[in-house]
């Protein structure tokens, strides 16, 4: 199994676009093969950043996400509201930072 933490810090007053964008996103990941969970969250002290914490079962599992319309549908959504992003993928014995 892995872990996923991709955190996004957005412009400010863009939780309009992030939100609905990712619940689509979320409600199609959910369906994947080898998607353990998959949840967002929005930080309290800071309402522009939002972090995704996933689990999979294989980062081949991880790799098929990226490819899917969903995510890439996703990615153009929030495009115009990302300043920056940071995803580290965290195996057994290390962590891989995109």
């Amino acid at each position: 199994m892995i872990f996923v933490v991709a955190t996004f810090h957005t412009k400010p007053g863009s939780a309009d676009v992030i939100r609905p964008a990712a619940a689509i996103c979320t409600a199609a990941t959910v369906q994947e093969e080898g998607c353990i969970s998959y949840a967002l969250h929005q930080g309290l002290a800071d309402p522009d950043t939002f972090v995704f914490v996933e689990r999979w079962t294989t980062r081949e599992a991880l790799e098929a996400h990226f490819a899917t319309p969903h995510l890439k549908a996703w990615r153009a959504a929030i495009a115009d509201c990302v300043i920056s992003r940071r995803v580290e993928i965290i195996h057994p014995d290390r962590v891989e930072v995109l």
